[in-house]
């Protein structure tokens, strides 16, 4: 999957808690998340004297950051529940960081068909 397509799919399937997101997609999307927070927060410094652009890129980006986290456990086989683990400070966000390295399932799993575009997966 390619950047844009990441992108993409990150934004369009915003309220999509049900399949599956490869790693290349969740690791795009990652990357423009960090990225537009570099720019946003640049521009507030420029701008403004307070984050007010990287705080409304952060609350917009939110849910279908959450959404593309939770797919991409769907990818590994596990539960979408197991994203409030980042809750455990710092040990939760390792947990997930391992989680999120980790290729997918191999084929069709409980939460859909193997995503598209991760030669890792198959």
């Amino acid at each position: 999957m390619s950047f844009q397509e990441a992108i993409s799919s990150g934004l369009s399937r915003y309220i999509d808690f049900n399949t599956r997101s490869s790693r290349s997609e969740y690791w795009y999307w990652v990357l423009f998340v960090v990225l537009l927070s570099i720019v946003a927060g640049v521009i507030d410094s420029i701008i403004f004297d307070s984050p007010i652009l990287r705080s409304l890129v952060t609350l917009g980006l939110l849910v279908p950051g959450i959404a593309v986290g939770v797919r991409r456990l769907h990818d590994i086989a596990r539960s979408g529940w197991w994203y409030l683990i980042v809750f455990i400070p710092l040990i939760g966000a390792l947990v997930l960081i391992y989680w999120f390295v980790q290729p997918g399932t191999a084929g069709s799993n409980e939460y859909g068909d193997n995503p598209l575009g991760d030669a890792a997966s198959t």
